[in-house]
């Protein structure tokens, strides 16, 4: 798909997903009525209003840094710093839209919804709507920050919680986006010329499939061991504004966390351990597919195609732990849904070395040739 025919559903995407969270962000207000509670318990509407409030225009609904509740209010109730709180929100809703803009023309640049492409592009798209909300959250975090009149205390902290908190509201939006932008995207993709699937060698598919994956295993075998993960909390140390940096590296390098069986039955502990095992084999059979989806074999495509791929097996396992938790009999059904998303910022870190790691391995293994056949230039 040339970017003159991909351009439209993109930008399409860009306005549905921009303006869908901001609708969520205003409903947060709506959680602060009297009767919310009737509706749903008081856990649930905690619960949905900490999944709103990081898209709420309304300094007066939004969680400070650290999550206690009344960010940028002094001790009276007055607004403080109401206009940096508002030109943080600003930046994050227009790097939103820049962030899935160029994102998504990209995919539906190389693997358009054509010649049996449709469910990988959906789920790509999908997979790109809660990094694009991510990013979006990292950059206007130091606006957010600085607008709670304390950005000078504990910033590195502050930054990984602001970070962390786009929640599952990204994720169930994204994938009404995507829904509407293949919808779009086939029919401006109509008359296009077909691009044939690329055949790519099946040894180095699958090899280049393997040193991806096994890249991804680093972060959710090695360094999200206990002991792994506590060295990473307390090793690095800092001083003044750049003091205590572990929140924010277990953040964007940690995509699980995990111990040995000692606590609680070898049984339930195998359990959990599927749902890592189930996000290695989404990793590895998207990554081995991703070659021959792709019109064109380039860097970006394939380090965008890789970082879609981690954030699906990631959705994958963490589907898989709502199954086997008893959250919702405890918390309430909404908190069911509460880990959906978290880890994408790791998921973003090593699905770019994984990508890189496996183009490059695609390419070492014999696949030499990045278009296909009936286009390769005489």
């Amino acid at each position: 798909m040339t970017y003159r025919r991909a351009v439209i559903p993109a930008l399409v995407g860009g306005l549905l997903i921009t303006l869908l969270l901001w609708w969520a962000g205003a409903s947060a207000q709506a959680l602060q009525l009297r009767g919310s509670t009737s509706v749903f318990d008081v856990d649930s509407v905690n619960e949905l209003r900490r999944w709103l409030t990081p898209w709420s225009y309304d300094p007066s609904t939004a969680l400070s840094s650290d999550g206690t509740a009344g960010a940028g209010t002094d001790g009276g109730g007055a607004t403080r710093y109401s206009d940096l709180y508002r030109t943080a929100m600003q930046i994050r809703f227009v790097a939103l839209f820049a962030f899935f803009l160029a994102g998504a023309l990209l995919l539906l640049r190389r693997i358009p919804p054509a010649q049996g492409r449709t469910p990988a592009t959906l789920l790509a798209l999908w997979a790109w709507a809660p990094v694009a909300a991510t990013l979006a959250v990292t950059v206007s975090a130091p606006w957010l920050i600085a607008s709670g009149g304390r950005g000078s205390y504990r910033v590195l902290p502050q930054l990984a919680a602001v970070i962390a908190s786009s929640g599952p509201v990204a994720v169930f939006v994204g994938l009404a986006t995507a829904l509407l932008t293949v919808v779009v995207a086939r029919v401006t993709a109509k008359g296009a010329d077909p691009l044939p699937r690329r055949n790519v060698p099946p040894r180095a598919a699958r090899t280049a499939a393997g040193a991806g994956t096994a890249v991804v295993a680093v972060s959710l075998v090695v360094l999200s061991y206990q002991s792994v993960a506590a060295w990473i909390q307390t090793s690095f140390s800092g001083s003044g504004l750049l003091s205590e940096p572990g929140d924010l590296l277990r953040l964007w390098l940690l995509l699980g966390a995990w111990s040995g069986p000692s606590t609680t039955s070898v049984g339930h502990w195998l359990l959990y351990r599927a749902a890592d095992v189930l996000l290695l084999v989404v990793v590895w059979w998207s990554l081995r597919l991703l070659p021959g989806l792709l019109t064109r074999t380039t860097a970006p495509a394939m380090v965008l195609g890789t970082v879609c791929a981690t954030v699906l097996g990631l959705l994958a396992s963490q589907v898989l732990h709502m199954v086997v938790d008893d959250t919702g009999a405890v918390w309430g059904p909404v908190h069911v849904f509460s880990a959906l998303g978290t880890g994408v910022p790791a998921a973003l870190t090593f699905g770019v070395m994984s990508g890189l790691a496996a183009l490059a391995t695609l390419r070492l293994a014999g696949d030499r040739n990045p278009l296909p056949a009936p286009v390769v230039p005489a």
